[in-house]
């Protein structure tokens, strides 16, 4: 096992870059697809240290960001409802719907109750019997197996109040969705680490093989990262694009068996709505008929028509398409004190990356 001070070595990082340089020259584009890397680029300021032919874009790596707003609406709209607790990480309680917050709700009154696991929003449920409890099923594969776990043990122990509003996210169909698009271009995949060690390597292949364009899963180090940099240039150079594996002291290829099982006992793949992108086919989760009575879609509840934030271009942001200090609201009426845009939000989204970094 290393040190933490191991993966930040000096000499260590400018030998890789010495190496980068050594072996490409050209224009390349690299996206990753994480907020935690993209977290990690700017605190340790590793763009400012890349030769200058390699740009690094950030994508919808963050599943706060990528939320649809019409799924904030909806969960605002339990809020309002008697004999309703709406539990959920505090990630989501700042992120705008067409009208309001979470936060303001809780403000209004409305029982908001923020968790540390879903686990904690379970016993919330057994502990009110006669309250309906929903916990926000907010996230990527990373999260899904505590949703599925939960769901699994709310039907062992019969706590029949508890459910769950799931707008759970897979990340390798967004990917494709990018490359589809062609908005920007994307010469390799900086993968994520967290949703890797779930699914593996294999479930990038499609990438490499029908779309000639390198995967490389990452961790979140500054060696990691320009380890990982350092492969992709190489694929790139060789024009032999492959899916490999930075991060080996952590994501297997075949992934995590048991956590994969979970999520497939309890979930269905559906197509999914990302703000942002759109309709992703394929990219979602819901829970399986099989576990209705955990679904909070079994309530009937009334959502006003969704309204985006006039100027906001989260969206483009999301995509790579600009960065945010290209978007109008950008620093001057959206700060992470008030944020009008979801990317704004969470310390993994780009905006408040850029914000708090550069």
């Amino acid at each position: 096992m290393k040190y933490i001070d191991e993966y930040r070595n000096k000499e260590i990082a400018q030998n890789i870059l010495w190496q980068i340089k050594s072996i490409s020259q050209k224009k390349i584009n690299l996206m990753e697809v994480c907020g935690s890397h993209t977290v990690s680029i700017f605190r340790n300021g590793i763009r400012k240290i890349l030769p200058p032919n390699i740009n690094l874009i950030s994508g919808p790596g963050c599943p706060v960001c990528v939320t649809p707003i019409q799924y904030i609406d909806e969960i605002i709209a339990f809020s309002r409802k008697d004999n309703f607790i709406i539990t959920t990480f505090g990630d989501m309680i700042r992120v705008p719907g067409s009208n309001s917050t979470l936060e303001k709700e809780k403000a209004n009154g409305s029982d908001i109750r923020i968790v540390y696991s879903t686990l904690d929003a379970l016993k919330i449920a057994y502990d009110n019997p006669f309250k309906n409890v929903v916990f926000m099923g907010v996230g990527f594969e990373t999260t899904s197996p505590t949703i599925a776990s939960v769901i699994l043990k709310a039907k062992e122990e019969k706590i029949n109040n508890f459910s769950v509003l799931c707008v759970a996210k897979i990340m390798p169909p967004a990917m494709k969705s990018l490359l589809d698009a062609e908005e920007v271009n994307i010469d390799g995949f900086i993968c994520p680490g967290h949703v890797s060690a779930i699914i593996g390597s294999k479930p990038y292949s499609f990438i490499a093989s029908q779309y000639n364009i390198p995967c490389v899963i990452s961790g979140f180090e500054p060696l990691d990262i320009l380890q990982t940099i350092f492969m992709l240039v190489k694929q790139i150079e060789k024009n032999k694009a492959k899916v490999e594996i930075q991060y080996k002291r952590i994501v297997k290829p075949e992934g995590n068996k048991i956590a994969l099982e979970k999520i497939n006992r309890v979930f269905k793949i559906v197509d999914s709505e990302w703000r942002g992108m759109g309709k992703i086919p394929l990219s979602g989760l819901e829970i399986r008929d099989k576990y209705e009575q955990f679904n909070a879609r079994k309530f009937s509840i009334s959502v006003e028509r969704p309204k985006e934030i006039s100027g906001c271009r989260c969206g483009e942001v999301l995509r790579g398409i600009i960065i945010p200090p290209e978007c109008p609201l950008f620093g001057k009426i959206c700060t992470p004190e008030d944020p009008k845009g979801a990317c704004m939000v969470s310390s993994e989204g780009t905006c408040a990356a850029y914000y708090k970094y550069n």
